[in-house]
């Protein structure tokens, strides 16, 4: 189902885990109405990347998926609130990271991980922290800011 101009809800709920584990990954309704939130924030992402490709890698985890990844049991992802995705097209995901750290996007978390970008949102009603975060490899502790 289109959400966007450019994303869909299936590749915003796709998990290859999910998928290879059988584990189920259907979003809620509230977890659904969060994502097309992400998708709009998504579309701005993309524009501020000039139009180009964006990948999404992971969006919406169930409890079961998030758990089978490592994530944290407070994970954005699990509220539809989050994507982690990368956009070859405009560069390695530290200029992607910068791109979005200096424009007007609005985040709560932007975290630059090995490989990818992750944006998360607040959640409604809740002001956005405009966080920023660099994780080098899942062996090493969280870094304030976006380090390159």
């Amino acid at each position: 189902m289109q959400i966007s101009t450019h994303f869909t809800l299936e590749e915003l709920c796709f998990s290859e885990t999910a998928a290879r584990l059988g584990l189920d990954n259907a979003p809620s309704a509230m977890a659904t109405a969060n994502l097309r939130q992400v998708a709009v924030v998504m579309e701005r992402v993309r524009t501020q990347l000039g139009d180009r490709p964006i990948f999404v890698h992971s969006g919406y985890r169930s409890a079961e998926v998030n758990q089978a990844v490592g994530g944290v049991m407070t994970s954005a992802h699990c509220r539809g609130l989050a994507c982690d995705f990368v956009c070859p097209a405009f560069g390695a995901p530290a200029e992607v990271a910068l791109a979005i750290l200096n424009s007007s996007i609005v985040y709560d978390q932007l975290i630059l991980e090995y490989g990818w970008v992750h944006v998360g949102l607040a959640e409604e009603a809740l002001v956005a922290r405009r966080e920023t975060l660099t994780k080098r490899t899942p062996w090493v502790a969280w870094e304030t800011g976006i380090r390159t």
